[in-house]
């Protein structure tokens, strides 16, 4: 049972598994020291690119927010810790006054570099706790080793942070800070107030929430980007869909087209008498240039089509299929009218193409109507332009009424307005589409009765 299937399935794991296995084995202190180096390079590698806060929200305000708040806080912290440094711990004035600086200026840069405004106020935090333990006389009913607004600071520096970095960064700082604070209380028991534990305690809760925070906008906007591209992906598979179809439907017009100049072409020596001799090659190479343009084209048609549409090799429908497809509507629930004017007789035969297209168009927006306006009164209307040189098609109906019901006619393409648009474009008319006041859709399309290659579908 192990025996030529075990060599495959190792081959196949590859360096990963490799890798993972490796790591699965090591040792606890080799597994402890690789953590410890990764949040070590964590601490010294800041995210790129150095974009501000808030830089991609639509809203400009939003925007300046950032700024706002740390200029704010800046302007107030650097006097009042100048002030609290001066009078309350006997430090002197200049130094004071330099600290204070040094511990609230780098909210600044928090904005748009976090992890390097963090180093300095952190560094400057610990100088002044020094500083603080080295010129007060006492340090009862003091808070010590972190002062109040330092404190303050160090938590937007830290909200600023969690927004910007990574969470293996966000583990490593607050570890940093935990072990500083619990250094100093420990090395100086007597003289600390617990302020150290606070802030360690204060500061994992706003790494934890605000990174929380973070990646869940991130992965909202990553969804949002996804579901974006599936869209667009979406949309254009629907196109490549529908002028598939298209293609596979000229086929059968101009296949007919092309069988009626074979036939002609072979026949024409025999129903015309006294054709001269260049005249029948003449017509014998029309005919085989016809066979074989009508063969490359079926060559074509089968690479196009596939197993789901082998039911479309029917004869297609045109502007005499209407009314069927109306009553198939009828009996699906919504009431529908149609109205084809007199004038519309005078047009036949219409082009296969205006008939084929005039079809699909009324099958599209009668489907729509079903999925989307259950029960809605519609109007269907054809007519011809004023100088009989193109068809125009109408497609009105109300707000809908009903739940959604299942269509009975289920030929249609599935495609929508997209398919509408191909089809218009296919013959070089015109397409208007767009919801009415009451609640209603409106479809309207302006069909040309030109030959194919007198219209520029473009």
């Amino acid at each position: 049972m192990s025996g030529p299937s075990s060599a495959p399935a190792g081959a196949a794991a590859g360096p990963g598994s490799t890798a993972a296995s490796s790591t699965a084995h090591e040792s606890l202190p080799k597994a402890a020291r690789r953590q410890a180096g990764a949040l070590a390079r964590a601490l010294v590698t800041p995210s790129y690119p150095a974009t501000p806060l808030f830089a991609q929200s639509p809203r400009r305000w939003l925007r300046r927010v950032p700024y706002g708040v740390a200029m704010i806080l800046t302007t107030i912290l650097v006097p009042t810790s100048a002030q609290v440094l001066s009078g309350d711990y006997g430090v002197g004035g200049g130094v004071a006054t330099l600290i204070g600086i040094v511990q609230s200026t780098p909210l600044l840069l928090s904005v748009t570099r976090p992890l390097q405004a963090w180093w300095i106020v952190f560094l400057a935090d610990i100088v002044c706790a020094l500083v603080v333990l080295g010129t007060a006389d006492h340090l009862e009913n003091r808070v010590w080793p972190w002062l109040p607004g330092p404190i303050i600071g160090y938590l937007f520096l830290l909200l600023a942070l969690a927004l910007r970095e990574p969470r293996r960064t966000l583990v490593a700082v607050w570890l940093v800070t935990g072990t500083a604070g619990l250094s100093l209380g420990m090395g100086f028991p007597d003289k600390s107030n617990g302020s150290n534990v606070v802030l360690f305690v204060l500061s994992g809760v706003v790494l934890l929430v605000a990174g929380a925070l973070r990646e869940r906008g991130d992965a909202q906007r990553r969804l949002a980007e996804q579901e974006t591209i599936s869209e667009a992906e979406r949309a254009h598979r629907t196109l490549l869909e529908e002028r598939t179809r298209i293609a596979r439907e000229l086929h059968d017009v101009v296949a007919h087209h092309m069988s009626v100049i074979t036939v002609q072409a072979d026949s024409a020596p025999y129903r015309i008498g006294g054709l001269p001799s260049e005249a029948e090659r003449e017509f014998s190479t029309i005919a085989a240039t016809a066979r074989e343009s009508l063969a490359e084209m079926r060559r074509l048609l089968g690479v196009l089509r596939s197993e789901e549409t082998r039911g479309e090799r029917a004869p297609q429908p045109g502007l005499r299929q209407v009314p069927q497809l109306v009553e198939a509507t009828v009996r699906a629930g919504i009431p529908t009218t149609l109205t084809i004017a007199d004038e519309v007789a005078e047009l036949e035969p219409l082009p296969q193409a205006v008939g084929l297209s005039a079809y699909r168009i009324v099958q599209e927006a009668l489907a729509n109507v079903v999925r989307h306006a259950p029960g809605a009164a519609t109007r269907v209307a054809v007519s011809a332009a004023e100088d009989r040189s193109a068809l125009t098609l109408l497609v009105v109906n109300g707000p809908p009424v009903s739940a959604p019901t299942k269509p009975l006619e289920t030929s249609g393409t599935g495609h929508g307005l997209v398919g509408m648009v191909e089809r218009v474009r296919l013959v070089g008319g015109m397409l208007d589409t767009g919801p009415l006041p009451d609640g209603g859709f409106r479809v309207a399309a302006r069909l040309p009765l030109l030959d194919l290659e007198e219209t520029d579908p473009s």
